[in-house]
């Protein structure tokens, strides 16, 4: 164990039960004392903890009948013969104990953190190797599985408790609520001038408090922060453009915020995350069932002793996860792009939506970060219209630990500014980040904590479970989107991509225009479909589904037509393996089956492109046989990882697309994507899901799909949107839904 600092007042406190202490309190105890003693026949289930067993026929008066008597009664009421049978009769009864060496819980442990259920095979070579017997190394296995379950529904106990007592506080305030808005005398609501004047006041309460948020904030950007794309060529350069020479030693408190007291915030951030990343049992336990990590919050308050006051509120909810891996990018790359605004909004493009760095409270001269503290300003968001976004205002500090070891810690401010209301901070972060490890080779090992509050709101039913489950926005999302989109700045850069991962380009520069132009196309599909505030959308309810669609004024992008666009998006759940509807759409075989703009007419791979090593990750360009459109390329861009996948493509003219493939800039290209995104559904337990072969049945939940459509609406940005152009849209995309259902064979899923 890593953290074996943890005394045993933490220890004792964790165990509520005296019969359930002694099987279990011995697990985090000190490394070095010998274990308790453990029987040598358990049952998984018995709640044994794997290092001591009480016989209860034993200690029970009740249960032993004569057993239970003393000497003295023997000797008046029984003979020697009675003794001697009684006597005979507690032996019988008595368990045979093994004390196990501190060598033989250490390899035992080492093999159940690999494999909690092992195999005969090695049961055999375990016993052979500590000098036990297979049974006692099969009963040590089984009261430890029992042992973590024991802890695991503690946990989640606790975590229903506090769920009840909250939905209590609701339904306790919602009946005050309702018990005002009657009648005392007749018990009919009341409905007056008054009360619709006082609620109509406090929404214009609340809105005026959000503007005064963003003219603050727009003030706190003005000269500051340039926000836009930079390519990925561009991104991960030496050196940033921008201007960091304010100082710690004359910061004058923006925001409100005192330079003493941002430092003493930072520092325990840091300490605080070190811990977090480092400590295993007890702060942090692995389901057995999920693989995941889950956070001992009892034990969380113990070692940390956080301001739970917040917490108290019926209506926050607390999400914590952990998540280590590689990355493929070198430490001074990774921890520059953490630290550039525009360059972290390109690592994680489907979760962030917009981000700025409000301040730069101090910077170093030299250029490698060390000690840097900004405050930022983030919204973070899934690839669908119809969950709501976070905005999160938060200080970021980036400090080396050691000369192969850096540190990336978020934590929010509690009071941003005085005169904004406390109630439009919806979410905050405790200390979160992640702590990078050089690997010596150009690899990074990263392990990322996510830890959030926020406000409980509205999630629509069939997103519910990945957002509690943390799915949405925790660690094992961030770690998944930055190790894709590392690989992919690794294939830009690289010189000696095997031919095969190559076709149709010719070039190293033609190669690195398509990629780019591909990558601003994702950029601006991911920007555009959100639930960002920014964007208003309208509900239209087509086929059963219900349809948003919003619109934006474009004067002088030149990455996109200029005049009106009009976007169109539909979010749905469908009974498919994620995997297989990711393959299915971006099959060019079977493009035809589900893309009615094609009319039918197949299309012809003339570029393939890798950008990463799973062969999902990849730019295509199609050109199609439509005897319409054969001046019409499609361009594709396919990216997937554990957690998420998107297909985008939007279709140009092919004088234009062939520029591109020869090295011409492509910054003036201008595309209008379309695409999908694609999400498992979070749910463990799901009936056989439909793939792509009949024989294939998976166990595993469905997919949320998102289709998103954008189109040029008209050359004005005055125009407005007519009746026969929604309809238009909104048919195309529930065309687009129904085809995908046909081909699956799933129109009533």
């Amino acid at each position: 164990m890593d953290n074996n600092n943890y005394n045993n007042s933490h220890t004792k406190n964790y165990f509520a039960s005296p019969a359930l202490s002694l099987s279990l309190a011995g697990v985090f105890r000190n490394a070095g004392a010998v274990a308790a003693a453990e029987v040598e026949e358990g049952d998984e289930g018995s709640g044994g903890g794997g290092y001591c067993r009480v016989d209860q026929v034993e200690n029970s008066s009740e249960n032993n009948g004569l057993a239970g008597q003393s000497d003295d009664e023997e000797g008046i009421d029984g003979s020697a013969e009675e003794d001697e049978e009684v006597e005979n009769k507690k032996k019988k009864k008595r368990k045979k104990y093994h004390r196990h060496t501190v060598e033989q819980i250490r390899v035992m442990e080492a093999l159940f953190k690999e494999s909690p259920h092992p195999d005969e095979k090695q049961r055999q070579q375990l016993s052979k190797q500590l000098g036990l017997s297979p049974r006692q190394v099969k009963f040590w296995f089984q009261n430890r599985r029992t042992q973590i379950k024991a802890i695991q529904e503690r946990h989640e106990n606790s975590l229903l408790k506090s769920e009840m007592d909250k939905l209590r506080e609701e339904n306790r305030a919602m009946r005050e609520t309702i018990k005002k808005a009657c009648c005392p005398n007749c018990g009919f609501a009341t409905s007056n001038n008054d009360t619709a004047m006082t609620t109509e006041e406090q929404q214009l309460r609340i809105e005026n408090a959000r503007l005064k948020a963003e003219i603050e904030k727009l003030r706190g950007m003005q000269g500051k922060v340039a926000d836009g794309a930079s390519s990925p060529s561009s991104s991960f350069s030496a050196g940033t453009n921008q201007n960091t020479k304010s100082s710690f030693d004359y910061y004058t408190g923006f925001f409100g915020l005192e330079k003493s007291r941002i430092l003493e915030l930072v520092n325990s951030a840091l300490d605080e995350l070190t811990k977090m990343a480092s400590y295993r049992e007890p702060l942090w336990i692995r389901s057995i069932e999920t693989g995941r990590e889950i956070l001992n919050y009892d034990e969380y308050i113990c070692q940390f002793s956080p301001d739970t006051s917040q917490n108290k509120q019926p209506k926050i909810s607390i999400e914590a996860s952990r998540e280590s891996g590689i990355v493929f990018l070198d430490i001074a790359r990774l921890v520059q792009a953490f630290m550039d605004v525009n360059q972290w909004k390109e690592l994680f493009p489907c979760m962030i939506s917009k981000a700025a760095t409000l301040d730069v409270i101090y910077a170093e001269e030299s250029e490698n970060r060390d000690g840097t503290i900004q405050l930022m300003f983030a919204e973070l968001q899934m690839l669908t219209p119809t969950v709501p976004t976070r905005e999160l205002y938060f200080v970021r500090y980036c400090k080396k630990l050691t000369p192969d070891r850096w540190a990336i810690v978020d934590v929010s401010v509690d009071k941003i500014e005085e005169n904004i209301d406390a109630s439009l901070e919806k979410c905050r972060k405790n200390p979160s980040g992640c702590i990078i490890e050089d690997q010596a080779n150009g690899h990074c090992k990263v392990t990322w904590v996510e830890h959030i509050e926020c406000q409980k709101i509205a999630v629509p039913t069939m997103y519910r479970s990945i957002v509690i489950n943390g799915l949405a926005f925790g660690a094992r999302h961030w770690m998944a989107t930055l190790q894709l989109h590392c690989e992919r700045i690794v294939f830009f850069m690289a010189t000696n991509v095997p031919t095969k991962d190559s076709n149709g380009v010719s070039t190293l520069a033609g190669r690195k225009s398509i990629l780019k132009l591909a990558h601003r196309m994702s950029l601006s599909f991911c920007h555009n479909i959100g639930a960002s505030r920014y964007n208003t959308w309208q509900k239209v309810s087509k086929g059963g589904e219900d349809i948003r669609v919003t619109t934006r004024k474009n004067i002088n992008e030149p990455g996109e037509p200029q005049g009106l666009v009009a976007c169109v998006v539909l979010s749905t759940w469908l009974p498919l393996s994620s995997i297989a509807l990711f393959d299915f759409l971006r099959d060019e075989s079977r493009r035809t089956e589900w893309d009615i703009t094609l009319s039918g007419s197949p299309t012809q791979t003339i570029v393939n492109l890798a950008k990463g090593q799973h062969r999902g990750n990849s730019v295509t360009v199609h050109k199609m046989k439509s005897a319409e459109k054969t001046n019409k390329w499609l361009l594709q861009d396919s990216s997937t990882n554990a957690y998420e996948s998107i297909v985008v493509y939007t279709e140009l003219d092919a004088d234009s697309l062939q520029s591109v493939m020869t090295g011409c800039d492509s910054s003036k290209v201008a595309v209008l994507p379309y695409g999908f995104s694609i999400l498992p559904d979070g749910l463990e337990t799901k009936p056989l899901l439909i793939t792509m072969r009949k024989e294939e049945k998976s166990s595993e939940g469905g997919s949320l799909l998102t289709v998103a459509y954008q189109f040029h609406a008209n050359s004005s940005p005055l125009a407005k949107l007519t009746t026969e152009f929604v309809e238009n849209v909104t048919s195309l995309v529930s065309c687009t839904l129904l085809n995908i259902k046909k081909a699956f064979q799933c129109e009533d899923g």
